[in-house]
């Protein structure tokens, strides 16, 4: 079956046309710019090409991703008919919304009274929901959502010490993110330790945002975010964990409202507060300047502060995995994390995680043979399981 699996972003789109049955990627699309001046689409098969284009809403990005896939030179499929279904990739829209579904009017106009759960990210999601259902009316629609693979978590550990009734009125609790991708990393890890029955894992998705999962017998206990993506480790722009109390003397210093603090909590602080720096290669390279040492560091301190609480809720760890950007292509990221950790049992094999780091596409056990705790390097794929949702839902 053929799926297109979409990304909607507030001024991008990027879209995957996969074959579910042998799991080929047939095209990947990543429109910019749209509503901006210079907007384009980078547009990759066999080759990669890059085609400018006004987009100034999403359907026109929409129907340039539409025309591509079928153009007889570069399209990888005759008609549009070819598409069965359309994946959307979600992130959170509350306690209801704990499993992928299909689509239909009822609920997407439902889906637009949670768009405040993650008010970045679910507008444009929505209008991509939208422009499908309106361009290709005859396509099923599947959200699935980032939050799904968290509801497992036990109320000890998405509750907040807050008045109850934000829980029971407002649904104000820990939701995490990132969960296609540590859903993967389970689904993974039992094709290489098999049954996950009675394993521990700790999924270490490190990127641009980072999160990390506890898993036990394959499913979520408890991850790093919270309410938002904001919590948790210390990130490319976000502050992760903070006293609240912070928020308020920021206010009060810069004379800044509670809505522009939140977005410097979140796009102006974690590493790019530090030492000006979000990237990883960057802040590595400048390590002669002490703010960008102190930002690794940081970063390296917050994981390691999560993997050692995840470890003591689960009483012990069979298997850490680094995925994402960061934990699959930053070697001295994992070493960093792995140092120190000999009270787990775990033996790092230092030289494996530099003479086996390339090429990226390969999972990679980079722990020694006698160590009591496997730490794995595995690509994430999150297209795969929306893809993998939303044809199963579509059949």
């Amino acid at each position: 079956m053929k799926v297109l699996v979409i990304n909607s972003g507030s001024s991008s789109l990027k879209a995957q046309l996969m074959e579910t049955d042998t799991n080929e990627v047939l095209a990947k699309a990543y429109c910019q710019r749209i509503g901006l001046d210079k907007a384009f689409m980078e547009y990759k098969t066999s080759e990669k090409r890059v085609i400018e284009h006004d987009m100034p809403t999403h359907k026109e990005a929409f129907e340039l991703l539409f025309a591509t896939i079928v153009d007889k030179e570069i399209g990888v499929i005759s008609s549009l008919d070819e598409v069965k279904a359309v994946g959307h990739r979600m992130v959170n829209f509350g306690e209801k919304y704990n499993k992928s579904i299909v689509v239909t009017e009822e609920i997407y106009n439902d889906l637009q009274k949670c768009v405040h759960f993650a008010p970045l990210h679910n507008p444009p999601a929505l209008i991509g929901i939208r422009n499908c259902m309106d361009l290709m009316p005859d396509k099923k629609n599947v959200a699935v959502f980032d939050t799904a693979f968290h509801a497992t978590m036990p109320e000890k550990a998405y509750m907040y010490a807050i008045p109850y009734e934000f829980y029971s009125e407002n649904k104000i609790r820990r939701y995490g993110a990132h969960g296609t991708s540590h859903r993967y990393i389970a689904m993974k890890c039992a094709e290489i330790m098999g049954d996950l029955k009675g394993k521990k894992i700790i999924s270490c998705h490190l990127g641009s945002g980072s999160s990390v999962c506890a898993i036990k017998d394959g499913i979520c206990v408890d991850t790093s975010m919270g309410f938002t993506p904001l919590a948790g480790l210390v990130m490319g722009t976000r502050s992760g964990d903070i006293d609240p109390s912070v928020i308020k003397d920021i206010m009060n210093i810069k004379d800044i409202s509670i809505d522009e603090t939140i977005n410097l909590l979140n796009k102006k602080s974690g590493a790019v507060g530090l030492c000006g720096y979000s990237d990883m290669r960057d802040i590595e390279a400048n390590f002669a300047d002490p703010k960008a040492k102190l930002t690794f560091d940081m970063m390296v301190y917050s994981i390691k502060k999560y993997i050692g609480s995840y470890a003591a809720a689960m009483n012990g760890v069979d298997a850490i995995v680094f995925t994402a950007g960061i934990g699959e292509r930053d070697e001295k990221m994992r070493e960093a994390v792995c140092q120190d950790m000999e009270y787990l049992g775990l033996e790092f094999d230092a030289e494996k995680n530099i003479t086996m780091h390339k090429p990226f596409d390969l999972i990679q056990d980079y722990s020694k043979p006698s160590s009591k705790v496997r730490v794995y390097r595995i690509p994430t794929d999150e297209e795969y399981i929306i893809a993998m949702d939303t044809a199963t839902l579509a059949k």
